[in-house]
């Protein structure tokens, strides 16, 4: 159902002009939001494209793609849009990091190329995790936002975190569509602390 509500939204967009060419849902974006993203210094989490189902089948190998819920055609095209938009926006990408769950990479390598990316245990599915392990890899992730954030302001280049969206949940405590961009900024050291999210960007 919320693909064919985004799918609808879309084309109602194609309709009426609002959109480019190139496919990509920007209603909640602004030039405010493009120009931040060109100063560097930003953190984009990205969900991984579109995946039919639900959780992965019973028995699933991290290192065997054909058992693990896989992107679909339609996702494969989305996470190429994905990098298309950023490009033809001027929105230089530094470091691409994954989950290492062969959706979420196949999403990084077909946005922002194969040699680019690099699996982080960290990002990974937190349905494999205790408890405890969530915790310790929400606050990892958000202490590596926080880093990047002090450190690379006013930089040109941004940091990509393609991961899933119980991870980004965890991370902002915002909600986020497949192949969904949140745009976030670090606000502090502190690694309990949530990032803001400036802003989102969905891929049609």
């Amino acid at each position: 159902m919320a693909h064919l509500l985004q799918r609808r939204a879309f084309a109602l967009c194609l309709a009426t002009g609002a959109l480019p060419a190139l496919g990509v849902n920007e209603a909640m974006s602004t030039p405010a939001l493009w120009k931040a993203l060109r100063s560097g210094g930003h953190v984009l989490l990205i969900r991984h494209a579109f995946a039919p189902g639900t959780f992965d089948p019973p028995g699933f190998k991290l290192d065997d793609c054909s058992t693990q819920r896989n992107l679909s055609e339609e996702g494969r095209q989305q996470a190429r849009r994905l990098g298309e938009l950023l490009r033809s926006r001027q929105v230089l990408i530094g470091q691409v990091l994954s989950s290492q769950w062969c959706r979420c990479i196949d999403t990084a390598q077909l946005a922002f190329g194969s040699d680019k990316v690099t699996p982080q245990a960290s990002l990974s599915s937190p349905t494999q995790s205790s408890p405890e392990q969530r915790i310790r890899n929400t606050e990892a992730v958000r202490q590596q936002i926080n880093t990047y954030a002090a450190s690379n302001s006013g930089r040109a280049a941004n940091l990509v975190m393609v991961t899933h969206m119980f991870n980004i949940q965890d991370i902002t405590g915002e909600g986020v569509a497949e192949g969904e961009i949140l745009i976030v900024k670090g606000l502090g050291t502190d690694s309990k602390l949530a990032p803001r999210v400036l802003g989102r960007i969905a891929t049609a």
